[in-house]
């Protein structure tokens, strides 16, 4: 083989994956980016977490509804539940 049809076999093996290998550490780079962003809003939400004052917040973190209050007493059954006699005697087969 001549050193041109080497050299076009190489471009045609090694050219996808050199092309395929750049994307991905370009994707890589831009993925770290987003990381450093997303830790450096947690790390802010966790400060203001430590800032509040500490007491019985009942209230949901995103600030929804709270917690209901436990009930008193129990609720009213909603059916009568039949209890189905149970004095046959099973025995395995």
């Amino acid at each position: 083989m001549s050193t041109t049809t080497d050299a076009i076999t190489a471009a045609i093996l090694f050219g996808p994956g050199a092309i395929v290998g750049a994307a991905a550490l370009i994707t890589q780079h831009r993925g770290r980016t987003d990381s450093a962003a997303v830790h450096r809003v947690l790390a802010e939400s966790a400060a203001e977490r430590a800032n509040r004052t500490t007491g019985p917040d009942t209230a949901p973190p995103d600030g929804g509804e709270g917690a209901p209050a436990p009930a008193a007493e129990q609720p009213a059954r909603l059916a009568t539940v039949h209890q189905f006699p149970s004095s046959r005697v099973r025995r395995a087969a």
